[in-house]
């Protein structure tokens, strides 16, 4: 490896801003870790302890899972929709 694909592989991909912190993981990189399709019961037990984004602030993904009345999601787009559904959609809270 030469000096200059050292000092490449050091810098971040993508700068990050100056800013406050946000809260909780996207609901996406929750739904990424998950296998399809999970009964509602299952996905609390494997993440319910997950703290998501929401623009109320963070929440327990297990709290926004015990509103819904869906048993089973077949697939990651179901999930995604349900949940933002229930947490609602718009910017983020920062802290």
């Amino acid at each position: 490896m030469s000096d200059n694909d050292e000092a490449e592989a050091e810098e971040p991909a993508v700068e990050l801003g100056e800013g406050p912190d946000v809260a909780g993981e996207p609901i996406a990189r929750v739904a990424s870790r998950l296998t399809w399709p999970a009964k509602r019961s299952d996905l609390r037990a494997q993440e319910g302890d997950a703290t998501i984004r929401t623009p109320e602030g963070a929440r327990d993904l297990d709290d926004v899972l015990a509103a819904s009345e869906v048993p089973l999601f077949e697939g990651r787009g179901e999930f995604v929709t349900e949940v933002e559904e229930i947490i609602g959609s718009g910017p983020v809270a920062t802290e």
